[in-house]
Protein backbone atom coordinates (compact mmCIF):
# COMPACT_ATOMS: atom_id res chain seq x y z
CA UNK A 1 0.00 0.00 0.00
CA UNK A 2 0.94 3.29 -0.95
CA UNK A 3 -0.62 6.88 0.02
CA UNK A 4 -0.21 10.53 -0.52
CA UNK A 5 -2.16 13.21 0.79
CA UNK A 6 -2.40 16.91 -0.26
CA UNK A 7 -4.17 20.38 0.21
CA UNK A 8 -5.11 22.43 -2.35
CA UNK A 9 -6.60 25.11 -4.00
CA UNK A 10 -9.19 24.90 -6.71
CA UNK A 11 -12.62 23.73 -8.25
CA UNK A 12 -13.86 20.77 -7.04
CA UNK A 13 -15.81 19.70 -10.41
CA UNK A 14 -13.05 20.84 -12.46
CA UNK A 15 -9.99 19.06 -10.20
CA UNK A 16 -11.93 16.20 -9.96
CA UNK A 17 -12.27 15.78 -13.66
CA UNK A 18 -8.72 17.02 -14.20
CA UNK A 19 -7.92 13.70 -12.03
CA UNK A 20 -10.03 11.77 -13.31
CA UNK A 21 -9.25 12.34 -17.25
CA UNK A 22 -5.33 12.01 -15.70
CA UNK A 23 -5.59 8.49 -14.77
CA UNK A 24 -7.83 7.27 -17.10
CA UNK A 25 -5.07 8.76 -19.91
CA UNK A 26 -2.11 7.75 -17.86
CA UNK A 27 -2.27 4.16 -18.89
CA UNK A 28 -3.12 2.00 -21.86
CA UNK A 29 -4.73 -0.83 -18.96
CA UNK A 30 -6.45 1.88 -16.85
CA UNK A 31 -10.27 1.44 -15.83
CA UNK A 32 -12.73 2.94 -13.43
CA UNK A 33 -14.08 0.59 -11.50
CA UNK A 34 -16.93 2.68 -9.52
CA UNK A 35 -17.07 5.79 -7.36
CA UNK A 36 -19.36 7.92 -4.86
CA UNK A 37 -20.31 11.66 -3.72
CA UNK A 38 -21.87 13.06 -0.72
CA UNK A 39 -22.42 16.98 -0.07
CA UNK A 40 -23.58 18.22 3.31
CA UNK A 41 -23.31 21.41 5.03
CA UNK A 42 -21.04 22.90 2.29
CA UNK A 43 -18.67 19.79 2.32
CA UNK A 44 -18.24 17.89 -0.37
CA UNK A 45 -16.46 14.08 -1.01
CA UNK A 46 -15.79 12.00 -3.59
CA UNK A 47 -13.96 8.70 -3.61
CA UNK A 48 -13.29 6.73 -7.33
CA UNK A 49 -11.88 3.85 -7.93
CA UNK A 50 -9.60 2.93 -10.57
CA UNK A 51 -7.45 -0.07 -11.35
CA UNK A 52 -4.85 -0.96 -14.20
CA UNK A 53 -2.52 -3.96 -15.09
CA UNK A 54 1.26 -3.49 -13.12
CA UNK A 55 3.39 -5.03 -15.92
CA UNK A 56 6.26 -5.13 -13.63
CA UNK A 57 4.49 -7.09 -10.99
CA UNK A 58 2.11 -9.19 -13.28
CA UNK A 59 -1.24 -8.32 -11.69
CA UNK A 60 -3.81 -5.56 -11.56
CA UNK A 61 -3.65 -2.50 -8.35
CA UNK A 62 -6.29 -1.06 -7.23
CA UNK A 63 -6.31 3.33 -6.77
CA UNK A 64 -8.59 4.81 -4.63
CA UNK A 65 -9.01 8.68 -4.74
CA UNK A 66 -10.68 10.34 -1.98
CA UNK A 67 -11.33 14.57 -2.81
CA UNK A 68 -12.96 16.61 0.31
CA UNK A 69 -13.87 19.86 -0.82
CA UNK A 70 -15.65 23.04 1.25
CA UNK A 71 -15.58 26.13 -1.05
CA UNK A 72 -12.19 26.19 -3.10
CA UNK A 73 -10.62 24.34 -0.44
CA UNK A 74 -9.81 21.13 -1.54
CA UNK A 75 -7.80 17.84 0.29
CA UNK A 76 -6.96 14.87 -1.32
CA UNK A 77 -5.88 11.40 -0.16
CA UNK A 78 -4.90 8.45 -3.14
CA UNK A 79 -4.50 5.21 -1.71
CA UNK A 80 -2.40 2.16 -4.04
CA UNK A 81 -3.25 -1.50 -3.18
CA UNK A 82 -2.75 -4.60 -4.53
CA UNK A 83 0.44 -4.83 -6.30
CA UNK A 84 2.61 -7.85 -4.58
CA UNK A 85 1.81 -11.44 -5.52
CA UNK A 86 3.12 -12.98 -2.36
CA UNK A 87 1.08 -14.68 0.20
CA UNK A 88 1.96 -13.11 3.52
CA UNK A 89 3.95 -9.97 2.71
CA UNK A 90 4.29 -7.32 -0.13
CA UNK A 91 7.56 -8.19 -2.36
CA UNK A 92 6.94 -5.77 -5.18
CA UNK A 93 5.38 -2.65 -5.13
CA UNK A 94 6.29 -1.31 -7.79
CA UNK A 95 3.14 -1.04 -10.06
CA UNK A 96 1.44 0.24 -6.73
CA UNK A 97 4.15 3.07 -6.33
CA UNK A 98 3.78 3.94 -10.53
CA UNK A 99 0.35 4.39 -10.15
CA UNK A 100 0.40 6.89 -7.08
CA UNK A 101 3.03 8.34 -8.82
CA UNK A 102 0.55 9.83 -11.86
CA UNK A 103 -1.50 11.18 -9.18
CA UNK A 104 1.48 13.27 -7.30
CA UNK A 105 2.94 14.35 -10.49
CA UNK A 106 -1.02 15.35 -11.36
CA UNK A 107 -1.91 17.09 -8.34
CA UNK A 108 1.52 18.65 -7.64
CA UNK A 109 1.19 20.12 -11.81
CA UNK A 110 -2.38 21.40 -10.46
CA UNK A 111 -1.30 22.87 -7.53
CA UNK A 112 1.81 24.67 -8.98
CA UNK A 113 -0.88 26.16 -11.49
Amino acid sequence: MAKYEKHLVGDFDAFLEYLFDGIMNGSVSASYEDGSEWTANGVRVAVRVFERFSYMGGNRVSLNITLAGSGNNLFLTAITAGGSQAMFWKLNTIGEENFLDKVIELAESYAEG
